[in-house]
């Protein structure tokens, strides 16, 4: 069965482009695009998409608030964001909004196409040239609200061994690896943190990760 995907992008020759990139994927299929926010919204709840791909700077409404909307409803899809390095404060918000992850625009094909992959499977694109810098300075902004979740009471001593390799960034065998477990053991404990700490994705993690004290910036 096809990944379905939605294009969000105010300019046509990304979404053409980024159309034609997915199109040509066995795996994955474009069931709507569009240029605003608002019309993304409509589009999702009438496509159901499996994954949307966003942008974040859009007339009628952005791709921040867009998100908020469509991850407030029943059965939401992941949303993965379009950025650059120079949307730092647009992507805090986006992680707040609960975004799986972030594309940069001029990231090779085979990529774009992997995260797509990656968000569709539940998981969230940690990618250290972007993600893990900017979670490394969204944790230390005390204007940002306060998450819910700011103690890693409940989990056990393993579980919060294995969070805070999630908050360096390492995969489940980087995690296996590290505390010389089986990779499928590394798997069930993430998903154990998942359930304990109501958890969206892997990058909801990582931000719990760091504003536990589990992981300091430039760590």
């Amino acid at each position: 069965m096809s990944v379905r995907v939605l294009l969000v992008d105010d300019q046509p020759l990304i979404r053409n482009g980024l159309r034609v990139l997915i199109n040509d994927a066995e795996d994955l299929t474009v069931v709507g695009e569009t240029g605003n926010g608002a019309e993304a919204v409509r589009l999702a709840r009438e496509q159901r998409p499996d994954v949307v791909v966003m942008d974040i700077r859009m007339p009628v409404m952005d791709g921040i608030e867009a998100t908020r909307h469509l991850l407030s409803g029943i059965d939401p899809p992941k949303v993965l964001i379009l950025t650059t390095f120079d949307d730092d404060e647009y992507v805090y918000a986006a992680l707040r909004a609960g975004a799986s992850g972030f594309l940069v625009k001029d990231m090779a094909l085979d990529d774009i196409l992997g995260a797509v992959r990656v968000v569709a499977g539940g998981d969230a694109l940690i990618a250290p040239s972007v993600t893990r810098r900017l979670i490394e300075q969204f944790t230390g902004r005390p204007a940002v609200p306060a998450p819910v979740h700011r103690s890693a009471e409940g989990i056990t001593e393993r579980e919060r061994e294995v969070l805070t390799l999630v908050g360096l960034g390492r995969s489940n065998a980087e995690i296996a690896a590290g505390l010389h477990i089986s990779p499928a053991t590394a798997k069930a404990h993430v998903a154990c943190l998942f359930t304990k700490l109501d958890a969206r994705d892997r990058v909801h993690l990582v931000i719990m990760a760091y504003e536990m004290g589990l992981v300091s910036p430039g760590a």
